[in-house]
């Protein structure tokens, strides 16, 4: 069966943070309602999606500092019981140590922790 839809980065990107072990491209298609192997492989070897890019992209919006720290944490709601939400994917669960229906959420946190003195 073709499918129509086409890889974006966005895809790719959020199945990297959601997924927690197994990276590969057949455990992305098999996880995956609208996309097929075959359209992950081309659109990895066509996209040149860097780490010099994305820090480009980003580089504008963390003001760094000796104080600071950029901090990343990842869960897993668990929605085994949903099947009519569009977020739910089955992904590994840390918490239960399965594979089970939920939302990947990643939290990302800047903390600066200079402190200012008032006079």
């Amino acid at each position: 069966m073709a499918l129509s839809t086409r890889p974006t980065r966005l895809d790719y990107c959020q199945y990297l943070v959601s997924s927690q072990i197994n990276y590969t491209l057949t455990n992305f298609a098999d996880h995956s309602a609208k996309l097929s192997h075959d359209q992950l492989n081309r659109f990895l070897r066509d996209d040149k999606l860097t780490p010099r890019l994305v820090g480009e992209q980003t580089s504008g919006q963390i003001i760094t500092s000796l104080n600071g720290y950029l901090i990343f944490d990842d869960t897993v709601a668990d929605k085994n019981y949903s099947r009519s939400l569009e977020l739910v994917r089955r992904q590994w669960s840390g918490n239960t140590h399965l594979v089970i229906r939920g939302i990947g959420i990643v939290t990302c946190l800047y903390v600066n922790t200079c402190r200012s003195s008032v006079t």
